[in-house]
């Protein structure tokens, strides 16, 4: 029943390379993965202290600053990353300069660490790997931050590469598949022109073999099994597979309990899936773990939850149920995440339109396009002040 629009064209996750303590490592990841973003960051800056020759913390400490801007903008759920071919329409993100700065450190030193193992070993399978991670990040940040959309594929690409060679020196390294897969599966669904790129010449994609090669991952990988699993989530909705999606996240929730995300995307397969009241009392899960501060829940917003309840009654047509929960999210639109403010308000013009209210419609898309004039969603709605919004499944 949902809309999404919007693909990130390198979605590299957090890939567990090893650092010096273990401890370390699985304290960091395990902060990582139940978006505990600033514990994340300090646990493995004391992890590049501990090891100052290892490119594997500094990559795990650029991809946590990167993910808390993701998270902080809404750039985290799969609504902007499961549409159609609009590969380039992700609104910037901004981080500070220290953020900016402290990510662009933490690359370059992974990427001359690695690069200097090569050098003298050039078929070490860890440097490798770091490297290929190294550029895989730096090719989400280029996207994500700078706009910088060639740079962003070029480095993508050159991720891919590094990977590949190693499953060429050792076909059982599962775990360097990943980057593969999902470059196969981005290359393969973007627009001819940009196959016609000259860092592209020869590859074209397949997103087919990149769903298979995802598959295998989140079933054999080591390291990376969980990443690979939640990228499938993902592709695995814009592909319309709701049922393999759905048993993905049921796998995922028990692990990363405090992951708040995984439950409102449950919430959103249900809904994708034609069952309302699935990802109604999915929602209704969620709603009663932040009453009982549940940890990991206290800092999801109510509103956040109202707006996922209020979008799935939309889609099952109870417009007054919808508007009730979203004119709670809009009253407080300037403190929620960019993504959630502007399409809230979007949504609410929408459910109005349907009930024939006019005139309130209208406000609200121009509530949007004030709120976030330079977003998909404000370009949108500039069409609905032209003519009113109408269902494309009625």
């Amino acid at each position: 029943m949902r809309r999404p629009a919007g693909w990130v064209i390198c979605a590299v996750l957090s890939l567990r390379l090893g650092v010096a303590e273990p401890s370390l490592e699985r304290r960091g990841f395990d902060h990582f993965y139940n978006l505990e973003f600033d514990e994340a960051i300090s646990t493995f800056e004391k992890a590049v202290a501990a090891e100052p020759a290892s490119p594997d913390a500094r990559n795990h400490l650029a991809q946590s600053i990167l993910y808390r801007e993701m998270l902080k903008a809404g750039a985290l759920e799969s609504e902007l990353v499961s549409g159609g071919n609009a590969f380039l329409r992700r609104e910037k993100m901004n981080p500070s300069a220290e953020d900016q700065r402290r990510f662009d450190e933490a690359i370059a030193r992974a990427m001359s660490l690695a690069q200097a193992v090569l050098q003298a070993k050039p078929d070490d399978l860890e440097s490798l790997h770091a490297l290929g991670i190294s550029y895989g990040l730096r090719a989400n940040y280029n996207f994500l931050v700078r706009k910088a959309w060639m740079d962003s594929l070029r480095d993508a690409t050159q991720s891919r590469k590094y990977h590949h060679r190693i499953t060429e020196l050792d076909p059982t390294y599962v775990d360097a598949l990943l980057v593969q897969g999902v470059h196969d599966y981005i290359v393969g669904n973007l627009p001819w022109h940009y196959k016609m790129l000259g860092f592209l010449v020869g590859f074209r994609g397949d997103r087919e073999k990149g769903i298979r090669t995802l598959e295998t991952v989140a079933a054999k990988g080591n390291r990376t099994r969980d990443d690979a699993a939640i990228l499938l989530a993902v592709v695995y909705r814009r592909e319309r597979k709701f049922g393999p999606a759905i048993a993905l996240l049921d796998r995922l929730i028990p692990k990363y309990p405090r992951n708040y995300l995984l439950r409102l995307e449950l919430a959103q397969m249900h809904s994708d899936n034609g069952n309302g009241e699935a990802a109604l009392r999915a929602i209704a899960e969620v709603e009663k773990l932040k009453i009982e501060a549940t940890p990991g829940f206290a800092r999801l917003p109510v509103e956040k939850i109202l707006y996922y309840r209020g979008t799935v009654k939309f889609w099952y047509r109870d417009y007054p149920g919808a508007i009730a929960d979203l004119q709670r999210v809009t009253t407080r639109a300037g403190e929620l995440d960019p993504n959630t403010g502007v399409t809230a308000w979007m949504r609410l013009g929408q459910a109005h339109d349907l009930r024939g209210e006019r005139e309130k419609a209208l406000e609200c898309y121009r509530r949007a396009v004030a709120y976030a004039p330079e977003s998909g969603v404000a370009r949108e709605c500039q069409s609905y002040l032209r003519r009113p919004f109408r269902r494309t499944d009625e």
